[in-house]
């Protein structure tokens, strides 16, 4: 059984690390002939803020997907990865705070993801443990195998 789905978890804090994400999705999506699939999971109020900077009446039906597709980092990986000619989707899920790990876990199932890459950041243990970790929540959860993509 080979690749055929990479999703790639891409949030705000990646616009540092968007050369890095897409050199490992090409390499690892690209030989396989693998599917992308962006993923940005939004707390509610960064999607309220985004969907405003859109500027789209309060009755028009913005979806997740949408709001996903037009954010500038996520937008910037997807278009390295046509570049690199790959095909790609973006893809939005909403989260409560602190659960961006679960909405990424939950879209890594949804999307049948054969692999799964996310970045972050080097933490102490002690910074782990009072604030948290996506990329620790989502390699201990996620349906698939992961790649991590350190910031340096």
């Amino acid at each position: 059984m080979g690749i055929q789905t990479v999703v790639v978890a891409v949030g705000h804090s990646d616009e540092d690390r968007i050369e890095e994400i897409v050199e490992t999705a090409t390499d690892l999506a690209g030989p396989a002939g693998a599917a992308v699939r962006l993923v940005h999971v939004f707390e509610r109020d960064e999607y309220d803020r985004i969907r405003d900077q859109l500027d789209v009446a309060v009755d028009d039906e913005v979806t997740p997907d949408e709001v996903a597709r037009r954010h500038v980092t996520i937008r910037k990986v997807g278009e390295a990865m046509g570049a690199a000619g790959l095909e790609y989707s973006w893809h939005g899920r909403l989260s409560d705070e602190g659960e961006q790990g679960d909405a990424i876990v939950e879209a890594a199932e949804e999307l049948g993801a054969d692999l799964l890459v996310v970045g972050g950041r080097r933490r102490s243990p002690t910074g782990k443990a009072v604030f948290g970790s996506t990329a620790q929540e989502v390699m201990l959860s996620a349906p698939c195998p992961v790649t991590f993509v350190r910031a340096d």
